[in-house]
């Protein structure tokens, strides 16, 4: 007679592994589904739910198409790098909002199928339902063979790629490129708000505009939408490496800007931008989260200085707009267009033009915890919501005009995960 061993599974082919009855188990005992007597690659980690809770997106559109489940499947280990994190807390970004309504696809859904990589393909996939959210602050639960960095029970905070199942849900599998240990000085809630915003700004500052804690002190820094959640945390950073920070926002978002140590604030709302910025000196950097029209009179040398390597880097860019409404060749090829017009443009007058992504990058992870912890940086949260109150986080996240981030608490209340219970609706920390 075979009977299932639940929670363990086959480390080869990753199917349950059984035993013989009524034979004392022993290792030599142990067989998988596809007959590999004494497995040595087989896990013996806890034993967990093969089912979760989730939100997930049944078809393109507005609220009306999530759907909430308690019958989602786990997800499993297949690849030896990855691990099942247990979500404590997410947040909602813009960009979860966004691919609510489809952008994205026509790339996400490539990546999401590596054979159809030639252009003649089409990708073989139903990405649906899909489950959103890109950063997560949460518990190991189950490693693969290679993990040796992370063991089950240690927190950990988490920011998955956008073409991967995301963070709305009890569970997340990722790999070890991913994931960071959570800073010890925050709650789960506090950490969640924290990796997509944070990776996003560091991919602009760093990768893009060359700023690192050695280059940035004294180099003049315009960081236009500062009250945002990618905002607060470039502000932030750019002060703990000893920047000069001016940055744009509304009237009630000036008493916040000034406590994250912005130099320059300049209120929109009362101020002509392009005349307020003209009577200042010129900047190293631009970091862009706004577009529209800013970028067609702030991209010359009236606002960066020339051949001195200034950069302005934008985190509104068409590439997956384009790759959407055009296809995927054609998409490309416009974009790759535009990005060339525009670099070709700065290399006449002496400066350069980037585009900001965000990318998951656990390294960068590493050193953003170690900022919190010497309290460099902290969470801004605009409000926390419940598991069951998603739909109402991407309605707020909809309406614009963020204070910080909006974060989703998870895991259930008063318990030793993460009491969530104390934090307000909303926090300005």
């Amino acid at each position: 007679m075979m009977t299932a061993k639940f929670g363990r599974v086959c480390g080869s082919c990753m199917t349950l592994l059984v035993k013989r009855e009524p034979i004392f188990p022993t290792f030599l005992d142990r067989y998988c589904y596809q007959g590999n007597q004494g497995c040595r690659n087989f896990s013996t980690s806890q034993r967990r739910p093969y089912i979760m809770k989730a939100w997930q997106l049944t078809d393109y559109g507005g609220n009306k198409n999530f759907r909430f489940t308690d019958n989602a499947p786990m997800p499993p280990i297949i690849y030896p790098n990855q691990i099942v994190v247990q979500v404590c807390a997410a947040s909602v970004n813009p960009l979860d909002v966004m691919m609510r309504e489809g952008y994205g696809a026509a790339i996400l859904n490539r990546q999401r199928d590596p054979t159809g990589v030639l252009p003649f393909m089409e990708p073989n996939v139903n990405e649906l339902p899909l489950v959103l959210g890109r950063d997560c602050s949460g518990i190991v639960m189950e490693t693969g063979l290679n993990v040796k960095e992370y063991k089950p029970g240690e927190e950990v905070w988490v920011a998955v790629n956008p073409y991967k199942m995301g963070t709305h849900a009890e569970f997340v599998l990722v790999t070890n490129s991913e994931i960071s240990h959570k800073p010890k000085s925050l709650t789960h809630v506090q950490a969640a708000s924290i990796p997509y915003s944070g990776l996003t700004a560091w991919a602009s500052l760093v990768t893009q505009g060359g700023l690192n804690e050695k280059t940035a002190k004294g180099k003049r820094v315009l960081v236009l939408g500062g009250s945002g959640g990618v905002g607060t945390f470039a502000v932030q950073l750019l002060k703990a490496w000893d920047a000069h920070v001016t940055t744009t926002c509304s009237s009630d978002a000036i008493p916040m800007m000034t406590s994250l140590g912005a130099d320059d604030i300049i209120n929109y709302q009362a101020q002509d931008v392009k005349e307020q910025l003209k009577r200042v000196d010129k900047f190293d950097l631009i970091l862009d989260g706004i577009g529209g029209d800013t970028e067609k009179y702030l991209f010359s040398t009236d606002y960066l200085k020339p051949w001195a390597g200034a950069k302005y880097v934008t985190l509104r860019t068409p590439l997956l707009k384009n790759a959407d409404s055009l296809g995927l060749t054609d998409g490309l090829l416009k974009s790759g267009m535009s990005l060339a017009g525009n670099a070709v443009k700065g290399l006449a007058s002496g400066i350069h033009y980037r585009w900001g992504f965000f990318t998951p990058d656990g390294m960068a992870l590493d050193k953003m915890a170690s900022l919190v912890d010497r309290g460099k940086i902290r969470p801004v949260i605009d409000r926390v919501f419940t598991f069951d109150q998603l739909p109402a986080a991407y309605e707020k996240v909809e309406q614009g005009h963020a204070r910080g981030k909006t974060v989703i608490s998870i895991a259930e209340k008063r318990t030793e995960i993460d009491d969530s219970s104390s934090f307000t609706s909303i926090i300005h920390a």
